[in-house]
């Protein structure tokens, strides 16, 4: 990997790892009391998610490849995120926080999932030698995780969601996994040979 591509990689990589502790801060158990704090750090999250996913995109090769779809179709989610926590900031009406927050949550989520096994499929690569491979099926468990989370946050005609736990839950761990994909796909440097005395 060339120098400018190591240090492109590295930004994206770092982007998508404080994203994700954005996300892990604001849903772990017991960190956050208030829950507009937790809407608020998700909201600054998602920024640094999106900023990540276009560098990915446009470092992601041809249009058409399954690595550019892969990116597309990520930078596309995280835009939705950025609809759905911007909007849970200040939504209180139910049909607003199902309209704006839990629909763009779940077809971000969805779009997520797609991203990451369009992911997987471009990894020619297996382990045990493939960071690559470790760090997309670290990234999918994490889609799986949002997928769940999205399912437990739908939004009932009384207001309340169908089980804050496991979204809170599901949230954090994606978060977690995402972080771990992002550390594991920082480029490394060569190791140099150590000189003999």
């Amino acid at each position: 990997m060339r120098l400018r591509d190591a240090v492109t990689v590295t930004h994206q990589c770092w982007l998508f790892a404080i994203g994700s502790t954005f996300f892990a801060v604001a849903t772990a158990p017991g960190a956050v009391e208030s829950a507009g704090t937790a809407n608020l750090l998700c909201f600054i999250g998602s920024w640094f998610f999106t900023s990540a996913a276009w560098i990915q995109l446009v470092r992601s090769g041809p249009e058409g490849t399954v690595q550019w779809f892969s990116a597309a179709t990520q930078f596309a989610g995280t835009v939705l995120f950025n609809v759905s926590t911007g909007a849970a900031v200040t939504a209180h009406a139910v049909l607003t926080e199902r309209r704006l927050v839990w629909t763009p949550d779940a077809v971000g989520s969805l779009a997520f999932l797609v991203s990451g096994v369009l992911a997987i499929a471009a990894v020619k690569r297996w382990p045990p030698n493939s960071v690559d491979w470790w760090a997309n099926w670290v990234n999918m468990i994490g889609c799986v995780a949002f997928g769940v989370s999205a399912l437990a946050a739908f939004v009932r005609m009384s207001g309340a969601v169908v089980d804050e736990s496991v979204a809170d839950v599901g949230t954090f761990v994606g978060a977690l996994c995402f972080l771990v994909a992002a550390v594991l796909a920082l480029p490394r440097r060569p190791r140099t040979a150590r000189r003999r005395p």
